[in-house]
C-alpha cells in the first residue's frame, strides 16, 4: 500500500482470544478502509474458527501472515506481543499493539527501536481514549488547567468469572497489568506525564493502591481491582484544582465503537506516511516504565 492513497490497508490479525473475537476481528472486518486478509494464532483451531466468522482466512504461519499484509493488529499476551511485534516491524509492517506493549521495559524498548529504525506507524490500543465522552472530558480539562491533582478507580469482578478470567497473564498481573495501563494513560493525559511513583501497595483481593507525581507537580491516586464483585464495573477518573472538580464516570461508549474510531486514526496515520502519534509505541513505553516503577515500589515496601 502506498502512503497518501485511499487504498484499503491490508491488515493481519494475530490472536484469537476473547478480545480478538469481540473487538479486533469484527472491527477490522467491518471497517471500510481495512481488508482483513488473514488471522494467525498459536492455536490453529481458534484461528480457523475466528477467521470463518468474519470472512477472513486463517494462516498456519506468522511469516505467511506477514507476507500478505501492510499492517498487523495484535491481540495476544504482552509476553508474546513484544517479540512478534519486532518481527512484524522489521518486515516493514505498521503495527496496532495492545497494552502493555511487552512484558518488560527492555522488551518494549526493543519494539520502539524497531519502529524507529523501520519508519513505520504504530499505535497502542488505549481504547478509552477514543470514546467521545473521554475526548470531551480531556478537552475541557486541558482548556481549564490549574489542576492540583486527581484520582481514579477501576473496580470489577472480571477475574472472578467470565471470558477474561481464564487468561493466565491477566490472573498473574491482576488489575495493574490489564486495566492499569488505561488508568495510568488517562491520568497522564489529564495531569501531564507521570514523573514518579511515590508509593504503591498490592493487597487482597487484587487491590492496588497507587500514589503518583506528575510533571508540573500535580499528584494523583489510583485504586484498582479485578477481583471485587462489582456489577457493573466501577470506573471513574477525576481532577481537582482551581476550577473545582471535573469527573469522567463510567463507560458510555462501548469498545467496538471506540475501536472503529481508533482505526480511523490508525489508517490516517498509515496513509499520511507519518510515524508519530500521541498514542504510539513511544507512549506505550512510557506507560510500561510507569508499570515497572509501580512493581518496584510494591517490592520495596
Amino acid at each position: 500500500m502506498t502512503s497518501g492513497t485511499n487504498a484499503a490497508v491490508r491488515v493481519g490479525l494475530v490472536g484469537a482470544g476473547p478480545w480478538a473475537r469481540t473487538v479486533h476481528a469484527p472491527g477490522l472486518a467491518a471497517h471500510p478502509g481495512v481488508e482483513l486478509t488473514g488471522v494467525w494464532a498459536r492455536r490453529p483451531e481458534a484461528a480457523v474458527e475466528l477467521a470463518a466468522g468474519v470472512g477472513a482466512v486463517a494462516v498456519a504461519d506468522f511469516d505467511e501472515l506477514l507476507g500478505g499484509v501492510d499492517a498487523v493488529a495484535f491481540a495476544v499476551p504482552p509476553s508474546v506481543q513484544g517479540g512478534l511485534a519486532v518481527r512484524a516491524v522489521r518486515a516493514g509492517k505498521h503495527v496496532l499493539l495492545e497494552k502493555p506493549v511487552a512484558d518488560s521495559v527492555a522488551a518494549a524498548q526493543d519494539v520502539v527501536a524497531a519502529v524507529e529504525a523501520a519508519g513505520v506507524a504504530s499505535m497502542v490500543v488505549f481504547i478509552r481514549r477514543f470514546a467521545p465522552e473521554t475526548e470531551q472530558w480531556l478537552a475541557d480539562v486541558r482548556a481549564e488547567g490549574g489542576w492540583a491533582g486527581g484520582t481514579a478507580q477501576w473496580l470489577s469482578g472480571a477475574l472472578l468469572g467470565g471470558d477474561y478470567s481464564s487468561s493466565p497473564w491477566r490472573q498473574a498481573g491482576g488489575a495493574l497489568g490489564d486495566v492499569g495501563p488505561h488508568v495510568l494513560d488517562l491520568l497522564d493525559a489529564a495531569l501531564g506525564p507521570v514523573a514518579r511513583v511515590l508509593s504503591a501497595h498490592r493487597g487482597e483481593p487484587d487491590l492496588w493502591q497507587l500514589v503518583l507525581e506528575h510533571e508540573g507537580g500535580a499528584r494523583s491516586t489510583a485504586t484498582l481491582s479485578m477481583r471485587l464483585p462489582m456489577r457493573p464495573t466501577v470506573t471513574s477518573v477525576s481532577v481537582f484544582g482551581q476550577a473545582g472538580q471535573r469527573e469522567l464516570v463510567g463507560r458510555k461508549t462501548q469498545p467496538p465503537e471506540c475501536y472503529a474510531r481508533l482505526l480511523d486514526e490508525f489508517l490516517a496515520l498509515v496513509h499520511s506516511g507519518k510515524t508519530c502519534h500521541p498514542l504510539d509505541v513511544r507512549h506505550g513505553l512510557h506507560i510500561q516504565r510507569t508499570l515497572e516503577a509501580v512493581l518496584l515500589a510494591v517490592q520495596e515496601r
